[in-house]
């Protein structure tokens, strides 16, 4: 039995998001950048654009988390 299945759906959704946001913002990078060298852009935005990224991660079952998180974790 992997560690990921001892896991409670509350931590592998913790670790899924994390995952999730470490994803985004490498694949994202030039344009969050882009954003955040904009002359329009406020420190209190981060919040802001931090939140839209974690919405991202709502596309994805409890399953599909379980599954990534598992797959993660074996990679590493």
């Amino acid at each position: 039995m992997s560690d990921s299945k001892q896991k409670t759906q509350q931590e592998v959704s913790s670790e899924f998001t994390s995952y999730y946001l470490q994803r985004a913002t490498k694949e994202f990078a030039e344009d969050l950048d882009k954003v955040r060298t904009a002359d329009d852009f406020k420190n209190d935005a981060i919040h802001l654009l931090v939140n839209a990224l974690q919405q991202g991660t709502a596309l994805f079952s409890p399953e599909e988390q379980r599954r990534i998180v598992e797959t993660a974790a074996e990679r590493k």
